[in-house]
């Protein structure tokens, strides 16, 4: 986000993590992550994987520590919900623990996502429906089942 013509992760770059995510799922991330290639120099992003089931972050976990003297130069990023930080993969990568500190102001971030979330051509489509024809948003309700 050092600049506004900075591209956003590729779906390839992140893995969000539920109850549900497979151990296949994990492993083929962690590959694409630890395992040079020409890719290029990507940053891999866990989101959630505290998440992630006991066994499939066992597995996950195992298969890190086989893979991860393939490359040196990995930058692989976990993030997991601090009251759940007693969950088996940030119990494992605590070591490597680091505060999360945001590093730019709300209004810089915002500006960021809006240029690369920014429907290029206003046309009749669903991106009309959010403001300022952003083709993502977020719509929320402090009742639950109002028809969202």
């Amino acid at each position: 986000m050092n600049s506004p013509s900075q591209p956003l992760p590729t779906f390839d770059e992140v893995l969000l993590c539920t109850p549900q995510t497979t151990a296949e799922q994990v492993g083929l991330f962690l590959r694409r992550c630890l395992i040079p290639c020409s890719g290029g120099e990507k940053i891999y992003t866990m989101l959630y994987a505290d998440e992630l089931s006991y066994d499939v972050s066992y597995r996950a976990e195992e298969l890190f520590q086989h893979l991860q003297h393939y490359n040196s130069t990995y930058r692989l990023i976990i993030l997991c919900n601090c009251k759940r930080e007693h969950s088996y993969i940030p119990s494992v990568f605590s070591q490597y623990k680091v505060p999360l500190i945001p590093q730019r102001q709300l209004p810089e971030i915002q500006q960021y996502l809006q240029h690369h979330y920014r429907v290029a051509q206003p046309s009749v489509s669903a991106a009309s429906v959010f403001k300022d024809s952003m083709c993502v948003g977020i719509v929320s309700s402090k009742r639950a089942g109002v028809g969202k």
